[in-house]
């Protein structure tokens, strides 16, 4: 058991029904597994399951526990500040893939 620091300010969805929550009434949450560590207040930009940039979010909390299951489980609240424009997006997407996306599939 620990916790594993995003430090690379990346909120990425693996369901396209917590994006669209997000996307469609400006707040939301994701659930990840495992204890993380998501820096409240702080703004990141937040990637589709298909890691393409789509938004810049503002984390509002992040809440490390074990659920009833026994899962260990990180819940991360978040608000919408914007939408990426398109040429943001590209770039953005890219430059994930380079830093972070491309790394993972790699290991």
């Amino acid at each position: 058991m620990g916790f594993q620091t995003e430090f690379n300010s990346v909120c990425k969805f693996k369901s396209e029904q917590e994006l669209y929550e997000l996307l469609e009434y400006g707040r939301g949450k994701m659930v990840k597994s495992g204890f993380r560590v998501f820096p409240t207040g702080q703004k990141v930009i937040a990637y589709t399951p298909e890691n393409q940039a789509i938004a810049i979010v503002r984390i509002v909390a992040s809440i490390a526990e074990i659920n009833f299951q026994g899962d260990e489980v990180t819940q991360v609240e978040m608000e919408l500040i914007r939408r990426l424009t398109e040429e943001e997006a590209r770039i953005q997407t890219s430059l994930a893939f380079e830093m972070f996306f491309g790394e993972q599939a790699g290991k």
